[in-house]
């Protein structure tokens, strides 16, 4: 058994974004949970929990409600589209087709191969600093290389190798945040300044806000690990396994990292975090989040791979890329990925890191027409097969009801959006309080379900008899 299980580990994936097929399907909710739960182990997500206490202000219980309400929230869009994964048996970006058409959905696919490579890259460089914090001396070009180097390594072998690093991960951290808890709880500065900082309502939702656009940004990602799991009893695992497994890891380092600013006020988080834990248990928590990080970084190479060849298949029709290429693909993105870590201090490079914050505003009006068209139209009702079709199919190539929807979720936010180079009217009259993913979200959803309803063929509604792969009704709370 336990031979078998390493030579399914070590097997390169012959699947890429084709449907999976019947017999390969497998898993259970627990392995997407250590999945989830292992990616948000990073440095990123206790330093983003520290802005509750240090740029917003709040007092730390105020913090850990806004940080629980914020990521309970967001979890369950997330988490919805998690659950079309064994329904449907393809990558989540390929799904857009159903709503977008072939040519359509690819403008969204590329919004998600930006973030996918910029989220790659931003872990390169926290996994780098959290070893140099340590080690002045070690070469940041050399970390960096490493890193990339044992992340393309990883998810070249693919999903299943991918998965179960994840999970090893999961458990390494998860037993090095619960030693930082501990050191956090005995010390006195961190119970002397409970109280310290002011509710406002602006920080308090401001907070909400990140635990909620958090949450969402997994959103492209999770159908690409919930796609092997059983298409008639996976749903309801899908959608728990990844509920819980992102929303208690990203809520209980953000917590952490609130605390960590508290505690020690006007030092960098991870740097207080290390002094909090002392030289070398401090030391051993940063090597460990390095580690975890660059591993856990395959997750996003392996998914910003799936797009790319999504990409490339809607002007190949018929193309069915296997093993070589995704690999191929693989190495490309990592060599893309690399570039712009090492080109982290230039202008280009901070501007490019800004821009991630916008393309989550674009991603947004993709997510409500999605989880609208998939549990509200269709009910999980979809020709699979014609995702692959050279005209698009019953969904063509361009769904112009769908985009029209999309530019109209997209601008609706403009007034909303607060960014470090744009803050719009609205945003600036409530005090710097970003909702315009509740904007996008709502004003998205609201279009698209009035024009599904009066004019169905302009969403290509007409043309769908709801036959092929993926027809069957989404069962998300029965088995």
């Amino acid at each position: 058994m336990k031979s078998m299980l390493r030579s399914r580990l070590f097997e390169i994936e012959q699947e890429s974004i084709a449907p999976i097929p019947a017999e390969s399907r497998h898993g259970r909710s627990r392995e997407l949970f250590t999945i989830w739960f292992g990616m948000n182990m990073t440095p990123l997500t206790v330093v983003t929990g520290a802005t509750a206490t240090t740029l917003l202000g709040l007092p730390m219980v105020s913090s850990i409600i806004a940080i629980l309400l914020g990521h309970a929230l967001g979890g369950i869009g997330m988490a919805l589209h998690a659950a079309q994964g064994p329904q449907l048996g393809v990558p989540q970006m390929l799904q857009a087709r159903g709503q977008f058409g072939s040519r359509g959905a690819s403008l969204i696919v590329i919004v998600a191969i930006l973030m996918f490579v910029g989220y790659f890259s931003s872990n390169l460089i926290v996994s780098s600093d959290s070893v140099t914090a340590l080690l002045p001396e070690a070469s940041g070009t050399a970390l960096i290389i490493g890193c990339a180097v044992l992340s393309f390594v990883i998810a070249a072998f693919g999903y299943n190798l991918v998965r179960k690093v994840t999970a090893l991960g999961a458990y390494v951290v998860g037993a090095l945040v619960l030693v930082s808890f501990a050191a956090l709880l005995a010390n006195g500065d961190f119970w002397a300044q409970m109280n310290h900082g002011e509710f406002t309502w602006t920080g308090f939702l401001a907070m909400v806000a990140i635990g909620i656009v958090w949450q969402l940004t997994y959103a492209p990602y999770v159908s690409d690990y919930s796609r092997y799991m059983p298409a008639k009893s996976g749903t309801k695992g899908a959608f728990w396994g990844t509920y819980l497994g992102c929303v208690l890891s990203s809520a209980l380092l953000m917590v952490l990292g609130s605390g960590v600013g508290i505690a020690v006020a006007g030092v960098d988080t991870m740097t207080g975090l290390h002094g909090l834990l002392g030289p070398g248990l401090g030391a051993a928590v940063l090597v460990g989040f390095a580690l975890v990080a660059a591993a856990g970084n395959s997750v996003n190479a392996y998914c910003s791979a799936l797009c790319a060849l999504t990409l490339v298949e809607t002007f190949f029709s018929g193309w069915r890329p296997g093993a070589r290429a995704r690999l191929v693909t693989s190495m490309v993105l990592h060599i893309l990925g690399v570039t712009l870590a090492l080109a982290a201090a230039t202008s280009f490079a901070s501007s490019y890191f800004s821009f991630l914050s916008v393309l989550l505003y674009v991603l947004i009006p993709w997510s409500a027409v999605n989880l609208v068209d998939y549990y509200v139209i269709r009910h999980g009702s979809y020709a699979v097969d014609e995702f692959y079709a050279a005209d698009g199919g019953r969904y063509g190539r361009w769904n112009a009801g769908s985009l029209i929807v999309f530019a109209i979720g997209v601008l609706a936010q403009i007034p909303f959006m607060a960014t470090p180079f744009y803050t719009g009217p609205a945003a600036e009259a409530m005090g710097g309080i970003d909702i315009a993913w509740l904007v996008g979200l709502g004003v998205s959803s609201l279009v698209y379900i009035v024009i599904a309803r009066t004019a169905p063929a302009l969403v290509r509604l007409d043309s769908d008899t709801g036959s092929g792969s993926g027809s069957a009704e989404p069962q998300l709370l029965g088995k």
